[in-house]
């Protein structure tokens, strides 16, 4: 059975950073990192805001297909990471992690970082302030078991205190 590993947070906080930090370092063994950007409903299904689709809100993942793709995954590795801006917004999934870490970043830091993002094109400053508030509503974790900072570039140093705990434990 698979240690899984939810990492969360912020748009631009370092958690992709952080789970191929995690994936690189515990080579040899085998992780599997699912990305829930992936899992992402069809747009005509998420609800909207501001006639705009509402990718901040835990009824715009598809949970069900997750937790599905969690099942499968955790026999086959000896690691599953699950990370993502409301990778903590759904009790099942929540259940089923062994660790959870938070990623933590200022909203000075988030706010420049997303005026610097160009994959979806330029976001209205509204929206910009709504995925700070949906983050604070949805994106916290009071519980998590490590919180890192993502203010500063993640480095290998960052997840030693992850990896000791992934071995420390017995498969």
């Amino acid at each position: 059975m698979a240690y899984i590993i939810g990492i969360g947070g912020v748009s631009r906080s370092g958690k992709s950073t952080v789970a191929k930090k995690l994936r690189d370092e515990l080579a040899p063994m085998k992780v599997f990192t699912l990305d829930m950007d992936n899992y992402v409903l069809p747009e005509n299904d998420i609800p909207k805001i501001n006639g705009h689709p509402n990718w901040e809100v835990p009824e715009s993942i598809d949970y069900g297909r997750i937790l599905t793709i969690l099942d499968t995954n955790e026999l086959i590795y000896d690691v599953v990471i699950v990370e993502g801006i409301l990778a903590f917004a759904n009790k099942e999934l929540n259940k089923r992690f062994d660790l959870t870490v938070l990623m933590e970043i200022s909203r000075a830091t988030y706010l420049d970082r997303r005026q610097l993002e160009t994959r979806w094109g330029k976001d209205p400053d509204w929206y910009l302030e709504y995925v700070w508030e949906a983050h604070l509503e949805h994106g916290q974790y009071n519980e998590a078991d490590v919180i890192l900072s993502g203010e500063t570039p993640i480095d290998k140093h960052d997840v030693i205190p992850i990896i000791q705990k992934i071995r420390a434990t017995p498969s």
